[in-house]
């Protein structure tokens, strides 16, 4: 990738145009019909340029992390700057509306040699194979986060329940069935559930809204580094509530199995 050095200039003669990127403008203070000089690299005559546009570019995830600056020229511009006429890296072709992108790169292969054709699909696809494994890797957090927490709220409940054992004995001594005890427990572990997961929705939102913030003043974009969807909240929420009650489940299963007397004695 050229890398180039922007200074301001004395206007000559009628150079040619150039477009800014935004940030790159903003940094520089330059404005529309500034006079620029742009270099290959330092110590290098460059060429003379008026910026004709200043322009806000695309947010893209693969390149956003770089903070890099861009321009954008003409052809013929850049190649003068570059000083490699009739050379190119890379083009874009647009293909009109049903025309397969597989059928079209193949046969723009065969017409020449010396630059090969490949969809954007394929493009895209390698290069978001960093994106995949880090994904990946957040999956596997949150399947062990998800065991973790389980096995915490099993432990919870369970000596929640325990300090309940009194009570139960009672309950049960007085003639409440065991039916009646183990749906009150449940619904208390149900109660405990959701409250958890409203503490950690709302936990959720808050981190969602820094990182957010945080990021995009830093990297000065639009883009979205932590994503908090209705999806995710439900699944969260709807998790919450299957865990609290399994936990709870088991942990009132254990209590009215106990006999009374036993319960009684242990208080």
């Amino acid at each position: 990738m050229v890398s180039l050095l922007l200074v301001l200039a004395i206007q000559g003669s009628p150079p040619p145009f150039v477009a800014i990127e935004q940030r790159l403008a903003r940094a520089l203070e330059l404005s529309v019909g500034d006079t620029v000089r742009v270099r290959q690299e330092p110590g290098a005559p460059g060429l003379l340029m008026v910026v004709e546009a200043i322009y806000e570019p695309r947010s893209d995830p693969a390149t956003v992390l770089r903070n890099e600056f861009h321009a954008r020229f003409h052809l013929s511009d850049l190649a003068a700057l570059l000083g490699a006429p009739d050379r190119i890296d890379r083009a874009g072709v647009s293909l009109q509306p049903g025309v397969d992108p597989d059928s079209a790169a193949r046969r723009l292969d065969r017409l020449a040699v010396g630059f090969r054709v490949r969809p954007s699909a394929e493009i895209a696809s390698e290069s978001s194979r960093t994106f995949l494994v880090v994904s990946r890797f957040h999956r596997a957090i949150g399947v062990i986060s998800i065991v973790a927490s389980a096995v915490f709220l099993l432990c919870i409940m369970l000596l929640k329940v325990e300090e309940r054992r009194l009570d139960a004995a009672v309950m049960r001594m007085i003639g409440v069935r065991r039916r009646t005890v183990f749906a009150a427990l449940l619904f208390e572990a149900c109660l405990v559930a959701l409250l958890g997961a409203a503490l950690g929705i709302g936990l959720a939102s808050v981190s969602t809204a820094v990182i957010n913030a945080y990021y995009g003043h830093r990297f000065d974009t639009d883009l979205r580094f932590a994503l908090l969807t209705p999806g995710i909240t439900l699944f969260g929420a709807v998790l919450s509530l299957l865990l609290g009650l399994l936990a709870g489940g088991i942990a009132a299963a254990r209590l009215v199995r106990t006999r009374p007397l036993v319960l009684w004695r242990r208080g």
